[in-house]
Parts: C-alpha cells; sequence; structure tokens
C-alpha cells in the first residue's frame, strides 16, 4: 500500500508540474511573439521565423522561472489532497506532513538538479542559436565586440570611418597592451595607436605609453606620448554589460570551462554569481516545496482556493523582489555577488525550517 501511496503522490506531483510548465510556456509563447514580431516587422522575414525563435527562447525563461512554477505545483498538489479528502486519507496510512512534503521536496531538489545536467546544456545551446539568428538583423551589426582566446576585440564606426581595437588582456576597467587601427570607408590604414594600457571606465579612454604611427598621402609619422585620449562607444560597464547574458552557457560549460573564461575576459564576479545562481537552483526548488507545504498544510478541512491564489500571488512577488534586493546588494558591494545567489536560499531556508516542525505537529 505504501508504493501505491508513494506512485500516486509522485505522479500527481510531476504531472501538475507538466501541466503548469505547460501553461507558463503558451502564455511565454504568445507575449514573447509580439516582440518577435515587432523586431522583425522591417525585415523581409516569413512569419516562421518568429515563432521559431520565440519557441527556442522560451524554455530558457522556463528555467528562471522553475521556483515559482514548483511552489504553485506544490500549492496545487496539496490544495487537491485536502479538497478531495486524500490528504486525511494519507494520514490515516501512516503519511504525516513531513512525510508527504518529503516526498515532494526530494522531488523538487532531483528536478534542479536534472534540469542543470540534462536541460540546462540544450537550453543554451537553443539561445546560442536564439542570439546567432536575432544578431544577423540587429541594426548595431557594425558595431561588434567579441572575446576569444585572442583577448578582446572591438570594431566600431567613427566619422573618418572605422576602428578595430584589440587588447590582450582585460582586467577590470583596464585594457592590457592595446592596438587601435583606424581605417578609412575604403579600409585604408590611417593610423595605428600602440599602447601599454587603456582605462575604459569612461568613453573618453585615457591611453598611458602611447606610440602613434601615422599614414597621409605616402608619408609615415610616427610619435610617442606619455598620455593619450580618444573617444568610444564603449566604456567598461557597456562591454561588461554585453557579456552578462548567460543564458547562451550551460552549467557543464561554465564549470569545466571557468579558468578559460575568465582568461577570455569575463567578469570573475559574474562568472561566480551564475555558477553560484545555477548550483543554488535544486535547493531553491526544495525550499519553495517547504514554503507551500507551509501555506497550504495547516488544516484538513477543504477551503475557498481563491484565498490561497491570491497568497500565493504575494508569496511570488514578494520572493522575486527579494531576489532582486540581494542581487542589488552584489552588485553594489554591499555583499558579494556569490552571498547575493545565496542571500535568498538561506533566509528562506531559515523561515522554513521553522515552519515545517510546525505543520509536522498538526
Amino acid at each position: 500500500m505504501n508504493k501505491i501511496l508513494y506512485k500516486y503522490l509522485l505522479s500527481s506531483y510531476l504531472k501538475i508540474i507538466l501541466n503548469v510548465i505547460l501553461i507558463f510556456y503558451c502564455f511565454g509563447i504568445i507575449l514573447n511573439l509580439f516582440e518577435e514580431i515587432e523586431f522583425f516587422k522591417n525585415e523581409n522575414v516569413s512569419l516562421l521565423l518568429p515563432i521559431t525563435l520565440t519557441t527556442l527562447y522560451i524554455p530558457s525563461m522556463i528555467i528562471k522561472l522553475l521556483p515559482f512554477i514548483i511552489f504553485i505545483s506544490s500549492m496545487w498538489l496539496i490544495l487537491r489532497l485536502r479538497n478531495n479528502r486524500d490528504l486525511l486519507n494519507l494520514k490515516v496510512f501512516g503519511y504525516s506532513n513531513f512525510k508527504i512534503f518529503l516526498i515532494l521536496s526530494t522531488t523538487s531538489f532531483l528536478i534542479g538538479w536534472i534540469v542543470l545536467f540534462a536541460i540546462n546544456p540544450i537550453t543554451s545551446a537553443m539561445m546560442k542559436y536564439y542570439e546567432k539568428s536575432k544578431s544577423e538583423f540587429s541594426r548595431d551589426i557594425d558595431h561588434l565586440v567579441v572575446v576569444n582566446k585572442n583577448g578582446l576585440w572591438i570594431k566600431e564606426n567613427i566619422d573618418s570611418g572605422h576602428r578595430i581595437i584589440s587588447s590582450d588582456e582585460t582586467k577590470d576597467d583596464i585594457l592590457k597592451n592595446v592596438q587601435i587601427f583606424n581605417i578609412d570607408e575604403n579600409y585604408n590604414l590611417i593610423e595605428k595607436i600602440s599602447s601599454e594600457k587603456a582605462y575604459i571606465s569612461k568613453k573618453n579612454w585615457v591611453l598611458k605609453n602611447v606610440s602613434i604611427i601615422s599614414f597621409k598621402e605616402g608619408i609615415v609619422e610616427k610619435s610617442n606620448l606619455q598620455t593619450y585620449s580618444i573617444f568610444s562607444n564603449y566604456d567598461h560597464e557597456k562591454i561588461l554589460s554585453l557579456f552578462k547574458n548567460f543564458d547562451t552557457m550551460s552549467f557543464l560549460e561554465l564549470v569545466l570551462n571557468y579558468k578559460n573564461l575568465q582568461e577570455q575576459g569575463y567578469n570573475k564576479s559574474y562568472l561566480d554569481l551564475n555558477l553560484n545562481s545555477m548550483l543554488a537552483l535544486p535547493f531553491f526548488l526544495f525550499i519553495m516545496t517547504a514554503i507551500a507545504s507551509i501555506l497550504t498544510m495547516n488544516k484538513l478541512k477543504k477551503t475557498n482556493n481563491f484565498k490561497f491564489i491570491v497568497i500565493g500571488i504575494i508569496t511570488c512577488v514578494a520572493i522575486y523582489y527579494f531576489k532582486d534586493l540581494s542581487l542589488a546588494l552584489g552588485q553594489t558591494n554591499r555583499i558579494s555577488l556569490s552571498l547575493a545567489a545565496w542571500v535568498p536560499v538561506l533566509t528562506l531556508g531559515l523561515f522554513g525550517s521553522i515552519g515545517i516542525l510546525q505543520i509536522n505537529e498538526k
């Protein structure tokens, strides 16, 4: 009998999770499709492309919303068990509130790890294709920033033509061993600037120990300067923002290539934030199940579900903004970014543990 009840609980929970994911997926497609159509409205493309890109984008969004999906699914299941008296029947057969919670929360915890190791690599690959496909239609394609094994590369348009910038190493707001090539509209070299360091905290870059070689009507002029400044469309914050989208990077890729990504110029703090956010996911799902259990297991009698819908919405909004607050504290250096990923889990886990002890007594 225990095995039958266990399978009943587990299968019911997984079915509800799939149903909630499907609901979120449908809403996501409807909302994001309009955005994609707006993006391609001036392009000569078929409707199939926005639909395809939308279907590629939504799975990544679903993973971000997974804690709230698990919370809603847990509330849904427990309320259904309460309202059809199955919760009372489970207690008759020896299933305490804590045992039911443990089955659901352990399932949520395992789902988190399955997502990280099996689903996240697929969604990150889908996001890579999504970003690549949209970049082909971007109006800012003439302005490019690339980080690879050779360092940082920037291409931007200037009044006299184009500028190509390369740097061997990026550390905070400093570029080292900088090479700048100014070329005209016909891609003829006008000027080459070499610098040991470039300070890029502002768009008005400050270069140190500079060597300038100019090419004018076949005459080569060379000069050396201690300090030189240029105006760029990019500063440190803007360059950094281009590499904050870690949706294209899977959990496994981040773990296995952590050092290589740092050498390529990715900011260590944001790599740590993303890695810790992913590691915290299974624990966050566990805690969201705990909170849902605390809110719905306090009584056995049938109740009005509307009240729990309102409570659930308020709880989701409060947790969402609490996560944002924690991230803001990390970005303003009040706490480390790595700790910012764990603060919501630790705080909610503390309150959740107290609540679970209380419902186990009922």
